[in-house]
This record gives structure tokens, sequence and C-alpha cells, in this order.
């Protein structure tokens, strides 16, 4: 048995990332095989099911973990870090008073609880002295149900947080209501499609990605664009001496890394960097998920052996959230990129199979795992191989960010 890994952020209001809720399941059922619902979080986190730590999963930042009643009473792991773990009890769990002496026991020891998917049904008061969090679905709820049942949760000092916000204007609203955290995928949505020029920076930028996906790339360019943004000729060459890449030479000029690194490896780069200087008016996350996607199209692309150049799969994925960044449609983007046919069509959303790459990463954001065996078979992978291939794309974002 192998467990399938999902991460959803939950963002302050800021929008920098707080945590991550992560979601277990196997790739055949949605569920664990031979394994109670209730016993499904402990025994994969105690029987060591999970093929990376908690902690290369989110990045460092604090888990958010879904338990079961049963879970909370007997089956507790006690090799988990209150610090690094938020226990989500979820909605299903019938409140009784061995509930609340578990979770009144779990707050002494430092943890925190979140109650997920609250209904505010009465029935859970008596849980509130020990709860941190309380999680409201606020897709299906409208703003005067939720306002009049938030102050008694201000009152205990819990903080909110604002589930399936699918948009800024859902963002803004529950902000206003008082929300402290917030969960959902609005972030990659474009803020508002406005037909406005590009400042010249930006616009430096998509030209330097434009270079870095070509077929055959232009040094004479590449260097005359970074020589007009001093600050990327720094940010490249600082990247590329990242010892997690170059561990034996120091790397001084752009003609030194592509001798050292080679072509194709110094056009991701490029790309990279491009789009992580576009992001930067934007949450975090946005970067973060274009590097997983990225690494997983790239991956995957490699598995299935294509062979091209530039890497079509990396392109597709690093790509997919320029519209989200820039608040344009993707249309237009491409249209000032000099890519591929398959490359454009499988960013505007038409099906090929680099648009099946990253349809394919999209379910595992979603934890849909119907979908992903969908598209699995489609592609002719098998699910534990992409499984490894998706841990492995958080892990090198998480390296990735840690040095940009």
């Amino acid at each position: 048995m192998f467990a399938y890994v999902a991460r959803q952020a939950i963002m302050d209001r800021d929008l920098e990332v707080q945590g991550y809720e992560l979601f277990f399941r196997d790739g055949k059922r949605n569920s664990f095989p031979n394994i109670k619902p209730d016993e499904a979080t402990s025994k994969i986190l105690t029987n060591a099911h999970l093929t990376l730590g908690l902690e290369e999963i989110t990045g460092g930042k604090i888990a958010y973990l879904n338990f079961f009643d049963d879970t909370l009473l007997s089956h507790f792991p006690s090799s988990l870090d209150p610090e690094a773990i938020v226990i989500e009890l979820i909605e299903t769990a019938p409140v009784t008073d061995e509930l609340v002496a578990s979770c009144r026991r779990l707050q002494g020891k430092g943890f925190q609880i979140a109650l997920d998917d609250h209904d505010f049904d009465p029935k859970w008061d008596p849980l509130l002295p020990f709860t941190s969090i309380v999680k409201i679905d606020v897709s299906n709820l409208s703003k005067k149900v939720i306002s009049k049942h938030l102050p008694k949760f201000m009152r205990f000092g819990i903080r909110l947080v604002a589930q399936k916000v699918e948009s800024y204007e859902k963002l803004q609203e529950c902000m206003d209501l008082g929300f402290d955290l917030f969960q959902g995928f609005f972030f990659e949505q474009p803020e508002v499609i406005r037909n406005r020029e590009l400042p010249a920076g930006k616009m430096s930028l998509i030209q330097l990605m434009s270079e870095s996906a070509k077929i055959e790339m232009d040094y004479d360019k590449i260097n005359g664009i970074i020589e007009r943004e001093a600050s990327l000729s720094y940010m490249l060459l600082r990247f590329i001496n990242n010892p997690a890449f170059n561990k034996s030479q120091q790397i001084s000029s752009l003609r030194h890394a592509l001798n050292y690194m080679g072509e194709t490896e110094v056009k991701k780069f490029i790309a990279l960097l491009a789009l992580a200087n576009l992001g930067d008016e934007k949450p975090s996350e946005l970067l973060n998920l274009s590097l997983v996607r990225a690494k997983f199209c790239e991956l995957l692309s490699k598995a299935r052996s294509d062979s091209e150049n530039p890497p079509k799969g990396f392109l597709v994925g690093l790509f997919s959230l320029l519209d989200a960044m820039l608040d344009q449609t993707m249309e237009n983007l491409v249209s000032k990129l000099p890519v591929s046919e398959d490359l454009r069509v499988a960013l505007c959303g038409e099906h090929n199979f680099l648009n099946c790459y990253l349809e394919l990463a999209k379910t595992f954001e979603s934890a849909n795992w119907v979908e992903t065996r969908k598209i699995a078979a489609k592609l002719k992978m098998e699910q534990r191989t992409l499984h490894g291939i998706y841990n492995q794309s958080i892990v090198w974002s998480n390296s990735m960010v840690a040095c940009i």
C-alpha cells in the first residue's frame, strides 16, 4: 500500500502561507484499503507509509491533518510535534464526553485543535474552550449567516479559517467579516482582466522568458536583457551558484553557466528566474505552485521519453499561472511568447499531451484521485510512479523557493 499526498495552502491576511492542509488517500478507492477510516491518518503517520516526512511536504510550515474521533481517543500518534501540526477534527465526529476530555488533554500538551467544516451546530460548543481554530466553508453560506455566528468564536479567541475561497471578491468579503486565515484557489485566478500594457520591467522579463523558450537560444539577446536589469544578473548568478546545483565551480557569467550546466538547464533557470520576478507582487504560493507544476510536468515528460529542447513539460507547468501573476488572459500573454504551437494551445486549455500533464498536476492539488486515475490511464503511467514524481516536485520546489 502507498499513500497519495496532496497539500493545499492556508494563507494569512498578508497572503503568506501559514501552513498546508494535507490529504492522504490511496489511488484506487480514495480511502485506505483494510484500514478503518477512523485510523487512517494515524496509521499513515506511525507506520511510515509516507515516502516523505511532514517537514519535506510542507517546507517547514505547519501541517493541518484530519483526524477522526477514534484516532483522538485511542490511536493518536505519540511521535507528532505539537508545534508542527494542527489537529483537524472532522465534521462527522460525534461530540461525546470522551472526545471533549481527549481534546482537553491534547490542548494541554500544546496541540492546536481545529474544527473542520464547522456548521454552527450548538453540539460543538463543549469543544470551543479547547479549540484554537474553526474552519468554515464560505462557498455555500451567506455573509449574513456567517456574521451572525462569528462573535461567539471571537469571544473564545479562536482564529477563523475561510475554506473554499475561490475569488478575490470572496477573499475581500471574508477579510471584512474578520477571518484570519484563507484556504482556496482564489490566488490562481487573475484579480481583474484588464487590457493594459505591461510595465517596461515586466516586458523585459517576458522577453527573457521568450528567449528561453526558443529552440536555439540567442546568447547576445539574453545578455542584453539581463544587462538592462542589473538585479537579474545578480540573481541569476546567485541562483546558479547555489550549492544545491553546483558544488564544485564558481560561475562568473552566463556564458560560463552555459558551458558548465548545458543550454537546456540554463534555459529552465532563466525562465524560472523571470517568473519569480514577474510574480513579486502576488502571493508567494503562486510561484511555489508554478514550480511544483513545472517539475512535475518535466519529470512526467521524461518518464514518457519526451526529448525536446526547450523542455516543454517544464515550461507548460512553469507558465501555467502567468495569467494570475499578470492579471491578463492567457491568450494575450502567450501571444507575447514565441512558444511552439503545442505549448501555446496547452496553456490556453486545449487538449494535447502537454495539457494532460498540466491537468494531471492539478488533480494532485485538489486531491481528485478519480480524475488522477483517468488521466494516468490515458498517459499509460502507473499511479505509484506519479506519486513519487509529485513528491520529488514538492521537495524541488521547496529548495528553489529557498534560494530565489
